[in-house]
């Protein structure tokens, strides 16, 4: 999370009044402190525990926020998905970021799909998700923790606070300390981001693939042997359009498709059609003669596979925020 100034607009979705405190109150004071503009949206109330609004008063305003607009419950009708509802938030917000403190499941996930549906990239508090294999992003608020233990006394309610030791009703302790850290988000798709193949589209794709590395083998290797004469010069022409049609095969393959697999399956129906018909046939003919054009034809695809297989995979760059 890039805290980049005024440019900066972010939502915090959090279950209820004292977790924005709690889990990223040192983030949002930090942001307000950069004059990034911040929107704090509670998904619900605790059960048992009436929203206390003097409660929030206070929280918000240690923290540095000064409007109380941009706290708020969300209005939930049960005709209208909480998905919507939270992206209406983030257009009237026109948020370029979204950090999700809720443990509530059904909440975090309208949420992830709300910013998905938005395009915008999502922070998820490390202590409400579980989850492995994504990158962790940790924030500094050495500076802002005095603020952040001040909102948390706002809310006696919920816990007890002890220097920087804060014990919720349900006997457990949170040591509050200089940082904050949040995964970056799992996976959220931008609307126009295609969806993962399935196991049957990876087939079918992997089977096309050797169907048209064979069809370029055989034209390739009718092909190669053409020649043309320019003066004194003898051009290979025939050899030259069969070797850019094989290496843009395998070259597109890997660009468009990606996938190694399918490319892999190019490579070996062209290269074993190549190989198969260079072998004498019972007829005496041979379609891959002794010489250089039909040495370079058996060698040159065989490396250029070799070549657009190994080559590294280049990461997307992440969207900051």
């Amino acid at each position: 999370m890039v805290m980049s100034g005024s440019g900066e607009r972010v939502v915090f979705v959090v279950d209820a009044p004292g977790d924005e405190a709690l889990l990223t109150g040192g983030t949002i004071a930090r942001l307000l402190d950069d004059d990034a503009e911040v929107t704090v949206l509670f998904g619900a109330v605790l059960a048992g525990l009436a929203p206390d609004a003097a409660a929030v008063t206070a929280a918000r305003t240690a923290l540095g926020e000064d409007d109380p607009a941009r706290w708020r419950v969300l209005t939930a009708r049960p005709e209208v998905d909480t998905r919507d509802v939270l992206g209406a938030a983030l257009t009237e917000a026109h948020a370029t970021a979204v950090v999700i403190a809720a443990a509530d499941r059904d909440l975090r996930q309208a949420a992830i799909d709300a910013a998905g549906d938005h395009g915008v990239p999502v922070f998820v508090s490390s202590r409400v998700s579980q989850s492995t294999g994504h990158r962790f992003t940790a924030v500094d608020v050495s500076d802002q923790v005095d603020r952040k233990m001040h909102a948390l006394t706002a809310y006696p309610n919920r816990w007890s606070v002890d220097g920087r030791l804060v014990r919720p009703g349900d006997g457990s302790e949170v040591l509050v300390t200089g940082t904050e850290t949040f995964l970056r988000g799992p996976a959220v798709p931008h609307p126009a981001d295609p969806e993962p193949p399935t196991r049957a589209t990876r087939l079918l794709a992997t089977l096309m693939g050797l169907a048209a590395g064979v069809l370029f083998g055989v034209l390739g290797t009718v092909a190669h042997q053409t020649t043309f004469s320019l003066g004194s010069v003898t051009v290979p022409i025939g050899l030259v359009l069969a070797l850019l049609a094989a290496g843009s095969l395998l070259l597109g393959l890997r660009l468009v498709v990606g996938d190694r697999l399918v490319v892999g399956a190019a490579a070996v129906g062209l290269l074993l059609t190549v190989f198969l018909l260079s072998l004498r046939s019972t007829g005496g003919s041979v379609l891959v003669p002794a010489g250089v054009l039909g040495s370079v034809w058996t060698i040159v695809p065989a490396l250029v596979a070799a070549l657009v297989l190994a080559w590294p995979r280049i990461p997307a760059r992440a969207p900051t925020a």
